[in-house]
């Protein structure tokens, strides 16, 4: 008789399991627990068997599955519409593709003269933010035989405006704007500004009249003089100091050059480039360089004025976020230039690349033969005979000391920028500034194409041919300090300059026999409060002396070409 052992039931339920794992109806109904009646498929443990055996209940899978089909049929009807979309997409993306073409094949419309991108150099250390784009005539954008030849060509330009070869025809300026506030965004203003000449002429050989391009032998004539932009006078640096002084600024974002500089939009719609800077010797630089100019009468550059950054001025109250995004301290002086549009990048004259270098009444003499046709010395040298190549005639036109002239437009808008960059040069030699013609000559030695591109921080308006001296930070004080490096190239380029504007020098007289420091400190106090004098110290009077200096060697290279081009 068999015992009924623990081993034996194992034993019994092992194999029961080993040859029957699908039991009867009879023992499902016996064994199946009461907590899971409602389910379909369960999963039985026993902790004497090794593997779980599956139990179905009333083999109900066959409903699963059909219902898994019709669930797997519906999917696939949503995936088959998702590829069509697909699909159309992509053939509407080719079609159209295919209609316009690709971007670099697209053909500017005829409305203005496709132009040429100019490279820029890239020796320099400190990148700037570009603004505008220097152009040349009579050549197709559309040109796909050469790949590389808009590439990287850039000109770099600081504070200056859009990129937009259509802004010269267009009223760029906000139309909110009254007309005196649209003044002191215009350059070329209605009044007139006619040269007048008084006791320049001592010889009775010659009157200069409006057909003179020059005249006692260094001085640009009337006709030149007459033809150039009237700039940015002190009728607008006053309208920019009260505009600001009553504006409240709405918008401020990255721009204007360096990291910590921002474009700034005004109530009304006028912009400013506001720079800011850790170090006060560059605000003072800066400022100082606009007060020079104004002294020697140029109106080449924008209107500036300085500003204390304060959270509770009006100025300033609607971007105190924006203030502290620009990780702005208060307290700090900051210079608000206007900003100008309608910029195109400068490039160096041929006359002062180093091939030539000079620029004296003869180079005037050859410029003003080439191209025009009518010409007449002071000694009625006829055209014909100069045409000649008689030795006479060679002779004849060393002893003329002005010249008269029916010049082409070409021509003129040719002299009024060489006249400009007199002014540039002498402007930069006094301020001692490095970031502009300096910087081409030091890098020269490295790169002989730098002289090719265009000029650091200069500019042209398109509607005038105005050119802007922009960023003169360096000037008068950190630019003093280097003088020891750096002066021989400012001298190779006053040394070299024998054509100058009247009413500069006139300016560079009166400054010399006068208190030059003295005169810059009763701007500075005029023109700001105590508030930012008392943060903003005025120019040192070690370097108001360098600028007199300065003035003077200035005036003894003017007197220099006096002697060497006279008649006597």
């Amino acid at each position: 008789m068999a015992s009924n052992t623990p081993e034996s039931e194992y034993e019994r339920e092992n194999t029961e399991c080993q040859t029957d794992r699908i039991p009867k109806p009879s023992k499902l109904e016996n064994k199946i627990d009461a907590k899971v009646v409602n389910s379909k498929i369960q999963i039985k443990t026993n902790n004497k068997m090794r593997k779980p055996h599956l139990l179905y209940n009333n083999f109900g899978y066959k409903e699963e599955l059909s219902r898994r089909v019709a669930v797997k049929r519906e999917y696939g009807c949503f995936n088959y519409c998702f590829i069509s979309v697909c699909l159309s997409f992509l053939l509407g993306l080719a079609i159209g593709i295919a209609i316009v073409g690709p971007p670099h094949r697209r053909v500017i419309t005829p409305n203005f003269s496709s132009k040429k991108l100019v490279r820029i150099n890239t020796s320099r250390e400190e990148q700037r933010i570009l603004n505008s784009v220097k152009y040349s005539d009579n050549v197709k954008l559309d040109d796909s035989s050469n790949p590389d030849r808009n590439v990287d060509r850039f000109a770099t330009v600081s504070f200056t405006g859009p990129i937009d070869p259509h802004k010269h025809n267009k009223d760029v300026y906000p139309q909110s704007l009254t007309e005196d506030m649209k003044e002191i965004l215009k350059d070329n203003k209605v009044t007139k500004h006619k040269l007048v000449i008084s006791s320049v002429i001592n010889s009775t050989l010659h009157v200069p009249s409006t057909d003179t391009v020059l005249y006692d032998n260094i001085f640009w004539g009337p006709e030149v003089e007459n033809s150039m932009p009237q700039g940015y006078g002190e009728n607008s640096a006053e309208i920019w100091e009260k505009y600001v002084d009553q504006s409240e600024v709405i918008k401020m974002e990255p721009g204007c050059g360096r990291m910590q500089n921002r474009l700034i939009t005004f109530k009304d719609g006028i912009q400013a480039c506001v720079r800011y800077r850790q170090n006060t010797d560059q605000i003072q630089g800066e400022i100082f360089s606009f007060y020079v100019a104004r002294l020697l009468n140029l109106t080449n550059l924008a209107p500036s004025v300085v500003k204390v950054v304060d959270l509770k001025d009006k100025l300033w109250q609607g971007v105190a976020n924006d203030i502290a995004s620009a990780q702005w301290n208060t307290n700090r002086a900051v210079v608000l230039t206007q900003y100008i549009p309608s910029l195109e990048s400068a490039t160096i004259p041929e006359i002062f690349k180093p091939s030539t270098r000079h620029l004296n009444k003869y180079d005037v003499f050859k410029m003003s033969q080439k191209e025009n046709i009518t010409m007449e010395p002071n000694k009625q040298i006829l055209l014909d005979k100069l045409r000649t190549k008689s030795i006479k005639a060679k002779k004849s036109i060393d002893n003329f000391d002005f010249i008269d002239a029916k010049l082409n437009k070409k021509t003129i808008d040719l002299f009024v920028e060489l006249a400009q960059w007199s002014d540039l040069i002498i402007f930069d030699y006094l301020t001692a500034n490095l970031d502009r013609i300096v910087n081409n000559l030091f890098n020269f030695q490295w790169n002989v194409n730098i002289m090719d591109g265009p000029a650091h921080n200069l500019a042209r308006k398109m509607d005038s041919g105005l050119l802007l001296f922009l960023d003169n930070e360096s000037g008068l004080l950190h630019g003093y300090r280097l003088l020891k490096k750096y002066n021989v190239y400012h001298s190779l380029m006053l040394d070299n300059l024998c054509v100058f504007r009247q009413r500069t020098v006139d300016a560079l007289k009166s400054l010399h026999e006068s208190s030059v420091g003295g005169k810059l400190s009763d701007m500075f106090h005029r023109k700001n409060n105590p508030v930012i004098r008392d943060i903003l110290p005025p120019l040192p009077e070690k370097n108001a002396k360098v600028l007199h200096d300065r003035i003077g060697k200035v005036l003894s290279q003017i007197e220099k070409c006096t002697q060497t081009f006279s008649n006597r």
